[in-house]
């Protein structure tokens, strides 16, 4: 229950997809300091199947026109992103936006300084900082069990050998393509625990038949004592592996992938008591020189980045996924394309 002084939150979804039904929405309900009360959508059955009270409009125009609505989820396809939330900030909401923030850093400044201007919230919804195995990965690194890291590499491989048809994330737009689909979340990661890189090195491409988008791709980020290695394909067949940490004391060995998206697939809310244990099968493996430990994977939990958005509006702690870290994160896939353009390292 909220105390008398603590204000709910009202809160609009554009776009009603994946994000926005299986991630946001599930969130949002079971958190009582807000009130999911809009979406923007074509498809009002899947709104009202997921909860018959919530308010169906079809332009964000309306949207945003509601002065009730206080915060803004933007869940569209990447080419709306940044136009959907300049607007939900010149109309005075705050504003979440689904990864990637911005398809460039020149987008992200001009949200970020118009978020000053107007003294709103704005941030990138980087949930996998809170999966399962990056927080356990975290942890043994606070710890220092493996030491000083000399080589971190982080796979999100599918196999998808045949090019989906009805998806604006294989159709060649702005912000199509796996790069900007799933780089954010290994970049994001990888910023968050070891700060900006010296240089980027990369090679993105399509290596499916008929794609018209990168499905493929290898970013390396340099830095003075260490090499990060970030890779993702849609041909991988074993694509179970997820990280290898090498240090100076041991090793780190992960596979399978957190099991909250595969949870919330199945319409579950995320309010048990085990939500977001993995089964002992996927937990990692660490070497050192006392042998091999599997090591107790962490419960992933979402919940605290939508907690973090609250207070930070509310109450003006800092926000846990600030602008200037999404920014950064562009900024390397920006990076990231020049240097396979180019063949060569570029500086970050």
């Amino acid at each position: 229950m909220n105390s008398p002084l603590e204000p709910i939150l009202n809160v609009g979804l554009i776009g009603f997809g994946l994000s926005g039904r299986y991630f946001h929405a599930p969130f949002l309900t079971v958190n009582p300091h807000f009130k999911l009360s809009k979406v923007v959508t074509r498809n009002a059955a899947t709104v009202h199947d997921f909860a018959p009270t919530v308010a169906v409009v079809t332009s964000t125009e309306e949207l945003l026109a509601d002065p009730k609505i206080d915060l803004v989820f933007i869940c569209t396809p990447n080419d709306l992103h940044f136009s959907y939330a300049k607007a939900a900030l010149e109309a005075g909401k705050h504003v979440v936006i689904e990864k990637p923030f911005t398809n460039t850093t020149a987008e992200a400044d001009i949200l970020i300084n118009l978020a000053i201007e107007k003294g709103l919230i704005i941030t990138a919804y980087q949930n996998r900082r809170w999966d399962a195995d990056f927080l356990t990965i975290k942890s043994l690194l606070e710890e220092g069990k493996l030491g000083d890291v000399i080589e971190y590499e982080a796979h999100f491989d599918r196999f998808r050998p045949e090019v989906a048809k009805g998806t604006w994330k294989e159709v060649a737009s702005a912000g199509a393509g796996n790069l900007y689909n799933l780089g954010p979340h290994l970049i994001d990661q990888a910023l968050v625990l070891f700060g900006t890189p010296q240089s980027i090195t990369a090679t993105i491409k399509t290596i499916r038949p008929e794609g018209e988008t990168d499905d493929y791709f290898d970013i390396q980020m340099n830095y003075a004592d260490k090499r990060v290695i970030l890779k993702a394909s849609l041909l991988v067949f074993q694509n179970d592996l997820r990280y290898i940490i090498h240090g100076s004391k041991g090793s780190y060995f992960k596979s399978g992938l957190d099991v909250q998206e595969e949870t919330l697939r199945k319409n579950a809310l995320p309010n048990t008591d085990d939500w977001g244990s993995e089964p002992e099968k996927l937990w990692g493996t660490l070497y050192t020189e006392s042998g091999a430990e599997v090591v107790k994977s962490f419960a992933g939990h979402y919940a605290p980045f939508y907690e973090n958005v609250y207070q930070a509006i509310v109450n003006k702690v800092p926000l846990e996924v600030t602008p200037q870290q999404a920014r950064n994160t562009t900024r390397v896939m920006e990076l990231a394309l020049v240097s396979s353009q180019t063949g060569k390292t570029v500086l970050f």
